[in-house]
């Protein structure tokens, strides 16, 4: 298949790094992020460990707060913004950052919103979730609103640098040389196998990790038909903000130590794990598997695959 630029012309003068390349310095530089971030965490787990060995086996996983969370995935951008401008000599447009980015960030933040809040409260309403208690917009604070907000600048931040790496630098490389459907793809598959270490080997992990393939081809299809990855950057930090600070449940295996905003939600008494998600979350919910395949089956329906109105590679003068 034909190679096709998705986002902006390609330049004579532009380099586009090797697709396996880019898999794996997204992995080093997700990895070093994460690491960098927690290093003040991991020093002083050590040193207390050192201290006190029987702490060893009862040490606490780090909590992520806002600030952690940000400084976890914020730089991924900027090294990946980097790396295509100092190596590849190509701008932000060329992976998806090319106009219109409040209207494609504020309509996709709706939109994945409102995907979230119909998938979580499809499944309360079918008894598969309770309520353990009331959120903060019952009684609302400053000290109460100000964590929540702060999340949801970090998970923007955060779905952008996820959406940054897989489809704006990895499936608009491969796009380039292989064409739209080999890049949507590849890129979901490595979107899938990169959560796989989030929670323990179980169903409701390889069902999450199988969902969060399907939610890349998803996006991919959005990104594709919107040429452009604001959208999905919105998309994304709503989905993860509104799931795990919304409604206090799972993100991909992750529960966030902080008071929800609308209710406080829990997995009902006997609740199927293929309907709640389990461990890892409403993202591995069947009802989930289901209405990511009606959006992707709406996107294809618009045209999200047809390539006519690719851009064009510049020839060498």
């Amino acid at each position: 298949m034909a190679g096709f630029e998705l986002y902006a012309p390609r330049k004579a003068s532009h380099r586009r790094t090797w697709t396996w390349a880019i898999i794996v310095l997204t992995v080093i530089m997700t990895f070093a992020s994460q690491i960098a971030a927690l290093l003040p965490y991991i020093i002083k787990t050590a040193m207390a460990v050192q201290a006190n060995p029987a702490l060893g086996k009862g040490v606490p996983p780090p909590e992520i707060d806002p600030l952690a969370l940000f400084f976890m995935t914020a730089p991924v951008i900027g090294m990946i913004l980097l790396w295509v401008w100092l190596f590849e000599r190509r701008g932000p447009a060329t992976i998806g950052f090319n106009g219109k980015a409040f209207l494609r960030v504020a309509r996709g933040y709706l939109i994945g919103a409102g995907f979230l809040a119909f998938v979580v409260c499809s499944l309360w309403a079918l008894g598969v979730y309770e309520v353990e208690k009331p959120g903060v917009l019952m009684a609302p604070s400053l000290a109460g609103l100000m964590p929540i907000l702060g999340y949801a600048v970090a998970f923007l931040i955060q779905g952008s640098s996820e959406e940054t790496a897989m489809r704006g630098w990895l499936m608009g490389t491969v796009s380039s040389r292989l064409g739209i459907i080999w890049a949507v793809i590849i890129n979901s598959i490595v979107f899938g196998a990169m959560h796989l270490l989030n929670v323990k080997p179980s169903p409701e992990m390889f069902a999450g990790c199988a969902n969060v393939a399907l939610f890349g081809i998803f996006i991919s299809l959005y990104a594709v038909k919107e040429r452009s990855i604001w959208g999905v950057c919105g998309w994304h930090g709503a989905w993860n903000w509104l799931l795990g600070v919304g409604f206090g449940l799972e993100v991909s295996g992750i529960n966030l130590k902080v008071a929800p905003l609308v209710v406080d939600l829990k997995d009902a008494p006997n609740a199927a794990w293929w309907l709640s998600g389990g461990k890892w979350g409403p993202e591995a919910s069947i009802l989930t598997t289901a209405v990511l395949a009606a959006g992707i089956a709406w996107l294809i329906w618009k045209g999200a695959l047809k390539q006519m109105d690719g851009q064009p590679v510049e020839k060498a003068s």
